[in-house]
C-alpha cells in the first residue's frame, strides 16, 4: 500500500512540473509571426500580438495585447484593440510538432470603433477580404476566394462599440458588448448571439444565424435573426438632438433576413411614454407600429410597406420611403386615419402639447387625419388636416365659462361640451405647431373659426372667431346691452336683426398653454360691427358708429374678461381672479 501512494505522489509531482514547467521551456512567442500572419490574411487587415503565454491548465495561449488595424480610408487607429485575448489551441500538436491549431478565441473588453463613409461603405466591409476596402484579391482563374481559416469558438466578452461617420465628429459609445459564435468561418453560415447597452439605458439583442462573409462588402453578408431593444431612452440615446425637448421609450421586435444587399424587416416598434412637440408632456398610453419594410443596403433606401399604427383601438395605416442621411435617416410618409376612437387617443394628447381642460375628458367622438411626414428623423415636419366628429367634452360647462361674455351671456350649453364637428389643416415640427382654417361647430353656441400658433418656447399666438347661430343671437345682445352700454346693445341688436342673423366675437389667445391669456380684437370687432351695421342699410350706420365707441370703452372690461373664458375652446384653464 505504501508503494502505491508512493508512485501515485510521483505521479502528481510529474502533473505538476508538466503543467507549471513545460509552458516555460516551450518558446510560445516563437509562435507570434506565424498566428499573426494568418490572421492578418483572414481578415485582411494588419493583425499584432503583444507578448505570448502558455496556459496548459486552461488549453490555452494567452496573449497581453491585440490590434487590428483600420481601413486606412476610414482611420489611422486602430480598428480593434484588446488588452487581453485567450486563444484556444490543440495541445498535443503543439506541444510535440509545435503546430498551432486554434480551437477558440477569446477577447475581454475589446474595444471596436466602426465608421461610415458618406458613400455609405463601413469600415468593416473589407473584413474577410482578404484585401483592405476598395482592393481585389483574386485568386489564379481571377475570382475572389473566401479564407479557409476557421474558429471553432469566438467571444467578444464585455467590450465597446464606437459608433460614427467620417463626416461628422459626432461618436456614439455602446458598452457592455458581447458576442458569441461557434464554428466561424468566412465560407459557411454559422449562429451569432449579440448584445450590449444602449446610450442612457435600454439594451440590444440579436440572434441567428450569419454568412457566407460576402467577399466583395462584409456589411452585406446574409443573415437571418431575431433583433430585440428593450427600454431604449431616446432623449438620452444622442439619436435625437436634445435641444429640442424629445422623449420616449422605445422596444423594438424584429425579424431580419437578408441577401444580395436587401434586407427584409418585420415587427413591431412600441413607442412609451412619447414626447413629439416642444413643450409636450409624456403620453400616458403607448404608440405601436406594426411594419414591413424592405431596405437596400448598398442605396441605404428602403420602402415602408403597408404598415400599421395603433394607440389602443385607433389605429391608421402608415407607408412612405425613407433614406439614410448622415446620422439620421429623411423619410417622405404617409399616416391615414379615419373613424378613430377619440376616447382612445386622449392620454396621447399631451405628446403633442396639448392639454384638455381641468377636470374634463373625451367621452365621444371619433377622430381623422391625413398626414404627410417629411424631413430627418429628429426634425420631422408633418402636415396635413385633422378632424374630430360628434365629440363630447364631458364636464366642461362651456355656457358657464361664457357667462361674462356680454355679447355670448345667457347661452346654456349643460355640463357636457357636444361638439358636432372640428377641423383643421395643421404643420407640426419638434419646434412648434401651426394651426389655420380652423373650423369648430358647438351645437348650442354656433362656430369659432380662424388660427394661430404655438411656438417651440410654448408662446400662444391665435387670432379666432365665435359667430353665434341665429336662434340665440336676441338673447345674446340683450345680455350685450347690459354688459356694454345701451348703444352697442342696439348696435349689437341691430346687427342680430340683420339678414344675416350672426353675432360675431373676435378674440386673440397669447401666453403658453399652462397660462394662456385671452384678450378681444377690438379692430376685428369693430370691423365686423360695421359691416353688419353696413348690410342692414343706412339706418345702422348711427347705430354701428355707437357700437364702436361702446366697444372700444368696454374692451379692458367684461369684454375682456369674458374672452378669457373662451379659452375653453382651446383647451386652456381658467384664470383666476
Amino acid at each position: 500500500m505504501k508503494n502505491i501512494w508512493k508512485w501515485v505522489g510521483i505521479a502528481a509531482l510529474g502533473l505538476i512540473i508538466i503543467l507549471f514547467v513545460l509552458p516555460f521551456l516551450i518558446p510560445v512567442n516563437k509562435f507570434r509571426p506565424v498566428i499573426e500572419q494568418q490572421a492578418s490574411a483572414a481578415l485582411g487587415r494588419k493583425v499584432q500580438l503583444g507578448n505570448l503565454s502558455l496556459s496548459l491548465l486552461g488549453g490555452s495561449l494567452g496573449v497581453d495585447d491585440i490590434s487590428v488595424s483600420d481601413d486606412p480610408k476610414f482611420n489611422s487607429a486602430p480598428f480593434l484593440t484588446a488588452k487581453e485575448v485567450k486563444v484556444g489551441v490543440q495541445l498535443i500538436p503543439l506541444i510535440f510538432s509545435q503546430e498551432v491549431n486554434v480551437t477558440g478565441v477569446y477577447l475581454d473588453n475589446p474595444k471596436v470603433t466602426l465608421l461610415k463613409d458618406p458613400s455609405g461603405r463601413w469600415n468593416f466591409s473589407s473584413i474577410g477580404t482578404g484585401t483592405p476596402a476598395g482592393a481585389e484579391k483574386k485568386t489564379g482563374s481571377g475570382t475572389q476566394a473566401p479564407s479557409s481559416v476557421s474558429i471553432g469558438t469566438l467571444e467578444l466578452r464585455d467590450g465597446q462599440i464606437t459608433l460614427g461617420s467620417t463626416n461628422s465628429e459626432k461618436r456614439s459609445t455602446y458598452t457592455k458588448v458581447n458576442f458569441t459564435s461557434s464554428d466561424v468561418s468566412a465560407s459557411t453560415n454559422f449562429p451569432v448571439r449579440f448584445s450590449m447597452e444602449m446610450p442612457g439605458g435600454g439594451e440590444m439583442k440579436i440572434d441567428g444565424k450569419v454568412g457566407p462573409v460576402d467577399q466583395k462588402d462584409a456589411a452585406l453578408t446574409p443573415q437571418n435573426v431575431k433583433l430585440t431593444i428593450n427600454d431604449l431612452n431616446l432623449a438620452a440615446s444622442g439619436f435625437l438632438d436634445p435641444s429640442l425637448g424629445l422623449a420616449g421609450i422605445v422596444n423594438l421586435d424584429a425579424s431580419l433576413e437578408s441577401g444580395a444587399g436587401i434586407m427584409a424587416i418585420k415587427g413591431n416598434l412600441k413607442l412609451s411614454k412619447a414626447v413629439l412637440v416642444a413643450g409636450g408632456k409624456p403620453a400616458g398610453v403607448p404608440a405601436v407600429i406594426a411594419f414591413d419594410t424592405k431596405y437596400d443596403m448598398t442605396k441605404e433606401a428602403g420602402v415602408l410597406n403597408p404598415s400599421t399604427l395603433s394607440v389602443g383601438n385607433a389605429k391608421s395605416n402608415l407607408s412612405g420611403t425613407y433614406k439614410s442621411a448622415g446620422d439620421s435617416f429623411v423619410v417622405d410618409m404617409k399616416v391615414v386615419g379615419q373613424g378613430l376612437p377619440a376616447t382612445d387617443l386622449e392620454a396621447f394628447l399631451p405628446a403633442l402639447a396639448i392639454h384638455l381642460p381641468e377636470k374634463s375628458r373625451l367621452s365621444a367622438g371619433t377622430l381623422s387625419m391625413d398626414l404627410h411626414l417629411t424631413g430627418p428623423t429628429d426634425k420631422l415636419v408633418t402636415d396635413g388636416t385633422v378632424g374630430l366628429f360628434n365629440g363630447k367634452l364631458s364636464g366642461f360647462d362651456l355656457g358657464q365659462k361664457l357667462s361674462g361674455v356680454g355679447a355670448l351671456a345667457g347661452i346654456k350649453t349643460g355640463n357636457d361640451l357636444e361638439i358636432e364637428k372640428f377641423t383643421s389643416t395643421v404643420q407640426m415640427s419638434p419646434t412648434g405647431l401651426k394651426t389655420e382654417n380652423m373650423d369648430l361647430v358647438v351645437p348650442s353656441l354656433g362656430t369659432v373659426v380662424g388660427g394661430g400658433t404655438l411656438d417651440a418656447k410654448n408662446n400662444m399666438n391665435f387670432h379666432l372667431v365665435a359667430t353665434v347661430k341665429s336662434n340665440l343671437v336676441s338673447a345674446a345682445t340683450g345680455a350685450a346691452g347690459g354688459a356694454a352700454g345701451g348703444v352697442l346693445g342696439k348696435a349689437l341688436g341691430g346687427a342680430a336683426n340683420c339678414k344675416s342673423g350672426e353675432l360675431k366675437v373676435p378674440f386673440q389667445v397669447h401666453g403658453t398653454t399652462s397660462n394662456p391669456q385671452f384678450v378681444p380684437d377690438v379692430g376685428g370687432a369693430t370691423a365686423n360691427l360695421l359691416k353688419a351695421e353696413l348690410s342692414c342699410g343706412a339706418g345702422g350706420l348711427g347705430s354701428a358708429g355707437g357700437a364702436a365707441t361702446a366697444l372700444s370703452g368696454a374692451a379692458g372690461g367684461n369684454t375682456a374678461g369674458a374672452l378669457g373664458q373662451l379659452g375653453g375652446l382651446l383647451g386652456g384653464k381658467k384664470k383666476k381672479p
